[in-house]
């Protein structure tokens, strides 16, 4: 993989990820503006989260047609976020982040009372784009491409990791209008937070209890059970295997879980990272033959945060969808999202046994 830095005409940073050289001199000629991020954290009281405030993205690009898609190469007249004219993986800067290093400001409280503190919304956000292609989607992506957004990511994550104030760096993607998506060319995103999400807190707390009580990471000995049942498993590689959780919440849940321990994508070695596409885009091909459809889901990296507890960490991919048939969603109603609570429609060996199924 061949790395290369430059920077787009508001002085954001974008870089290329090449698997052969190029000459990356393409100049952005665009008349942009200074980015204005304007993020504010602030921590709840009632339940001591971090909730992040970025109202400056009211603005972002909202579902444009797909020749002025801003994440395609640039073309004569049609300048994009990209300014060459082809790529094959590419990261850049968030023209519209939810935490950036732009932010100015000190620690501070609602209405200087003390109760609810504040603090600016440091960090970053980087776009990754997986293809040029417009029309693809991570499903049809070669092994070797999907390598070399495992390089990207890791390489992300290393330089984030390094960032003032980063506590928790978090590559994602959303897939599907149903999910929200605004931008339909195959992308995903990095966050790097100021804090310590409240889903890796509260695993790292159990996570701790179980390795007090039993010696043993839980993660790990999930991952024994499940390959001694076979009953949830969707794909296995060498050293990565994917299975729907035993407790799954979503109408498509799916765990990928390294058989080794790392605390996040830089500590995996070449090896496992091949692996790890060949294994993935098994899981994908299931999903998308699923409901005959191309799959709506999220497929969130769960790493161990920057400073604390990654003796705890056991890297994996979650993959879900809302999609619990064909035309019907599942809505996250009363119970899951007043209380928590979740229900599923569906038992994960249900799960299981159709994602199987669809790839036969």
């Amino acid at each position: 993989m061949i790395r290369t830095v430059r920077h787009l005409a508001d002085g954001r940073e974008i870089i290329y990820y090449d698997e052969s050289p190029h000459e990356r001199d393409a100049v952005d000629t665009r008349d942009l503006p200074q980015v204005a991020a304007a993020s504010e954290i602030r921590r709840d009281p009632l339940s001591g989260e971090w909730v992040a405030m970025a109202a400056h993205r009211q603005t972002r690009t909202y579902k444009p047609p797909a020749d002025l898609c801003p994440l395609c190469p640039s073309k004569p007249g049609k300048p994009s976020e990209i300014p060459e004219s082809d790529y094959d993986v590419v990261v850049f800067e968030n023209r519209f982040p939810s935490f950036s290093p732009r932010v100015v400001g000190e620690p501070s409280s609602v209405d200087n009372l003390g109760l609810v503190p504040t603090a600016p919304g440091k960090g970053r956000c980087d776009v990754v784009c997986f293809t040029s292609n417009h029309y693809g989607s991570f499903a049809t992506l070669s092994p070797e491409r999907v390598r070399t957004v495992v390089d990207a990511w890791a390489d992300r994550t290393e330089s984030m990791s390094a960032l003032d104030g980063v506590e928790q760096v978090f590559p994602f993607e959303n897939r599907g209008e149903e999910i929200g998506v605004t931008l339909s060319h195959p992308h995903g995103q990095i966050y790097a937070y100021p804090f310590v999400t409240p889903k890796t807190r509260r695993a790292l707390e159990t996570a701790r209890a179980y390795q007090e009580e039993h010696g043993r990471p839980v993660l790990g000995d999930v991952l024994a059970a499940e390959r001694e049942s076979g009953r949830r498993i969707i794909a296995e590689g060498e050293h990565w295997t994917a299975f729907v959780p035993p407790a799954a919440r979503w109408p498509v849940h799916v765990l990928l879980v390294p058989h080794r321990q790392v605390p996040d994508i830089p500590a995996l070695t070449d090896a496992e990272r091949d692996d790890f596409a060949r294994v993935y885009l098994q899981v994908l091909g299931r999903c998308d033959a699923l409901y005959d459809r191309p799959l709506p889901y999220i497929a969130a990296w769960n790493q161990a945060p920057v400073r604390i507890d990654r003796e705890l960490g056991w890297l994996h991919l979650e993959l879900f969808s809302i999609l619990r048939a064909k035309d019907k969603l599942k809505y996250l109603a009363g119970s899951e999202s007043g209380m928590g609570v979740w229900i599923n429609d569906a038992t994960p060996e249900q799960i299981a046994e159709r994602l199987r199924a669809a790839g036969a």
